[in-house]
């Protein structure tokens, strides 16, 4: 694909969580061109609005290697905030008991980090205007709701079902 189609599509599959910028896409595209993990070609405008030849970007067999290699690493990098999200995105291309250690991890970092923001808040209450506590509350449902979540995949993949659908929303 060439770099708009790219990000589009990343986008997309990544929802309005991890939008992904030109300013990271280019850079990671010229990173993985270095190490040989894709190759880009030239091909013609096909639109009536641009002259311009585009560069497509194609994985090579190089690159379909790091990617596995990458999809079947399950620790504690995996389930960090800043790699979950793409993780999660590729997990139908991963292993089953890779996908629940990355789940399990993730749920288990986020139940630490729900304690220690629970034992902070009781003791910053005081302190707070009512904004900030209002943020800190809103904080602490996000992780539980997403302790949830995780919790729901984690008891899917065991039982090797899908994962519960949320209800439908009326437009």
């Amino acid at each position: 694909m060439h770099g708009y189609e790219l990000r589009k599509r990343l986008n997309l599959m990544l929802g309005w969580r991890s939008l992904l910028s030109y300013g990271s896409l280019y850079p990671a595209l010229k990173k993985m061109l270095r190490a040989g993990w894709i190759e880009e070609h030239t091909v013609p405008s096909t639109g009536a609005t641009s002259r311009r030849p585009r560069i497509v970007y194609e994985p090579t067999e190089a690159g379909r290697a790091e990617f596995i290699r990458l999809m079947s690493e399950a620790g504690p990098s995996a389930w960090e905030d800043d790699n979950f999200d793409i993780r999660f995105a590729f997990f139908s291309s991963t292993d089953m008991e890779i996908r629940l250690r990355v789940l399990e991890g993730r749920r288990m970092r986020l139940q630490e980090r729900l304690e220690r923001v629970q034992g902070q808040l009781s003791l910053t209450q005081k302190e707070m205007d009512r904004y900030a506590a209002e943020l800190q509350r809103h904080g602490v449902e996000q992780v539980e709701r997403e302790v949830h979540w995780l919790s729901e995949l984690i008891q899917a993949e065991r039982a090797g079902t899908p994962a519960p659908q949320p209800p439908a929303t009326q437009a």
